[in-house]
């Protein structure tokens, strides 16, 4: 499973399973002298935590990261920043009744069909327990961000409140749809052809656990739209293209929009078969614990993922001419 990276000059790679001992992330391309602390990354981790809400998963973790290289007198060195975070409410007597059935919208019958083995135990890899990793090295990228005053807003545009509690009282789930904002951005983040930055921010995003859809800008309306709508006239003051022009950004504020499905795990008894192929029902044990709407705490994890898309970009910005 060679796919853990993501970035190329701010760059990550995590580590663990849901299950497992602990969980983390190595971040390498950070430059020296961003003044980091603990405290940093564990104010963004306390926005993603469960069991804050009664319309999140009740698992108790508090998910404090402890930072283990990378930093000294409280200053980044610019050598790779290690981060564990340990697992401390970890329940897999839930998964034991279920692990020789096929789970519904889940992974465990692709891994196992392309690695030949799946840790069951909450979705092993494939859980979202993984996003608390990104969000963990979204912190660093969001404080190095702050020097060049740019801010990042997640906010949930569907559904309401009401709707999420309406399908956790009848055992099901409900997808969202979650909108991301930034401040004005510099002008010029982006590389064409294959590094625009909406591309890169679709990658982003479209890799986040139960994440099914992506626009920028207009998005999907803009298809109904004409070109003497959406066009934004110079000088720029609509912003129908969500803050980029050919893949690089125009100096206007960033806005997109991410979608995601109904949780697949649900109270409802659910078909399915065995591994072996047998017919069989899904009903999760009593005590099981979910969330009725991942987009929830999906918020934070959209947020990092922005905040990592930029930095890379504006690294990467920094070198695309000479400057007299």
């Amino acid at each position: 499973m060679g796919a853990n990276s993501f970035g190329k000059i701010f760059r990550i790679t995590t580590w663990g399973e849901s299950h497992g001992k602990a969980i983390g992330v190595v971040i390498d391309g950070c430059p020296a002298g961003l003044e980091l602390s603990d405290v940093d990354v564990n104010l963004e981790l306390a926005k993603r935590a469960p069991g804050n809400s009664p319309l999140t998963s009740p698992r108790k973790e508090p998910d404090i990261a402890e930072i283990y290289s990378g930093v000294f007198e409280g200053k980044t060195t610019g050598s790779p920043i290690s981060i564990i975070i340990f697992n401390q409410d970890a329940d897999s007597s839930k998964y034991e009744p279920m692990k020789d059935l096929l789970r519904p919208g889940h992974a465990n019958f692709t891994y196992l069909e392309k690695y030949g083995i799946f840790d069951y135990r909450g979705g092993g890899r494939a859980s979202a327990r993984e996003t608390a990793c990104r969000v963990a090295a979204g912190a660093i990228a969001k404080k190095l961000l702050s020097h060049f005053k740019i801010t990042i807003t997640a906010t949930l545009k569907e559904p309401s409140f009401d709707l999420i509690e309406k399908a956790k009282s009848e055992g099901d789930s409900i997808g969202g749809i979650i909108e991301i904002a930034t401040s004005a951005l510099p002008i010029g983040l982006g590389d064409p052809v294959y590094e625009k930055l909406e591309a890169n921010l679709a990658k982003a995003f479209l890799s986040i656990p139960a994440s099914k859809g992506f626009e920028i800008g207009e998005g999907f309306a803009s298809a109904k739209m004409k070109g003497s709508e959406h066009n934004d006239l110079f000088p720029l003051e609509t912003n129908h293209a969500g803050g980029t022009l050919g893949g690089i950004t125009t100096g206007k504020p960033l806005i997109c929009r991410v979608a995601f499905k109904p949780a697949s795990s649900i109270a409802l008894p659910q078909a399915t078969t065995t591994l072996s192929g047998s017919p069989a029902t899904l009903t999760l044990p009593p005590g099981s614990r979910h969330d009725p709407c991942v987009a929830l705490r999906a918020l934070p994890v959209c947020e990092a993922m922005t905040a990592l898309v930029l930095v890379d970009a504006l690294l990467a910005h920094r070198s695309s001419k000479i400057h007299y």
